[in-house]
């Protein structure tokens, strides 16, 4: 499921984004609750999120969660549009913005890219949020700013920096969104990845007797890069095999794109 940010009041949720407006308080009666806020809404939202995906999310759940109806969100909160906005806008805050300075300009960028991919793994559901339209908030400007920086620390032209940021970020998306379906699959299909490549592996090798000679390339791939012998369950490092796969996937993948950018610094082709 794709969602596409920005589609509540613009004015409305730009000023939430960036707290220029802050919304006056419900009144009470006698023995009121907390005060809800904008800040506490959104966390409960993320929770929600977070526990049980984009499709739970509803302004009744997060109501529920914080012990108060949905029409008590909407004093605050404008409508689930701006909500995603802002949940979208308020996980970005737990990335760093700034990296220790060195003339290592790889070091920074290596950490910048696992921070991120973390953050979507943290919170999978960023993953369905459309990068066609950003949300213009705070910490999604914060978050790019610092990259910008990083990259600027190479010193290649400000053309260049602007196509590398545009191929970070999917790099980093695309790896995330393998490690966070891997940790999911199992339970969302109620099989097991052994169980899931037994039967298949099983099935394509009678039904496809010619798959050798019909695939090449990839059958010479798997013989002369084969990763690590398949075993049940997770590894020794406790990370099942898919996990680990995707991840050794962004570690490599990475490193091939930053010796790009080296090679690009020392004007090679």
């Amino acid at each position: 499921m794709v969602v596409f940010a920005g589609q509540g009041d613009a004015r409305r949720s730009l000023s939430l984004l960036w707290r220029a407006e802050v919304a006056a308080p419900p009144r009470t009666g006698p023995g009121p609750k907390p005060r809800l806020t904008v800040d506490a809404i959104v966390a409960a939202a993320v929770a929600v999120a977070d526990e049980e995906g984009m499709a739970a999310l509803s302004m009744r759940a997060v109501g529920d969660r914080l012990g108060r109806t949905a029409m008590a969100l909407y004093t605050h909160v404008p409508g689930k549009s701006e909500l995603l906005d802002l949940m979208y806008d308020a996980v970005h805050s737990e990335l760093p913005t700034a990296y220790p300075e060195s003339d290592d300009w790889r070091a920074p960028l290596t950490a910048w890219a696992g921070e991120v991919l973390e953050l979507y793994v943290r919170h999978p559901w960023v993953l369905q949020v459309s990068q066609a339209r950003p949300v213009l908030g705070p910490h999604e400007y914060a978050n790019l700013d610092t990259l910008v920086r990083l990259l600027g620390a190479t010193g290649l032209a400000a053309g260049t920096v602007r196509r590398l940021v545009g191929t970070l970020f999917p790099l980093v998306q695309g790896l995330a969104r393998t490690v966070a379906d891997a940790r999911r699959a199992a339970t969302a299909t109620g099989s097991s990845d052994e169980e899931w490549w037994a039967a298949r592996s099983a099935a394509l090798t009678e039904l496809v007797p010619d798959f050798a000679e019909r695939f090449p390339a990839v059958i010479r791939l798997e013989r002369e890069a084969a990763p690590e012998p398949y075993e049940a369950g997770a590894g020794q490092d406790g990370m099942p095999y898919p996990e680990r796969e995707a991840r050794e996937t962004f570690r490599v993948g990475l490193g091939v794109l930053l010796d790009g950018i080296e090679a690009a610094r020392a004007g090679r082709p």
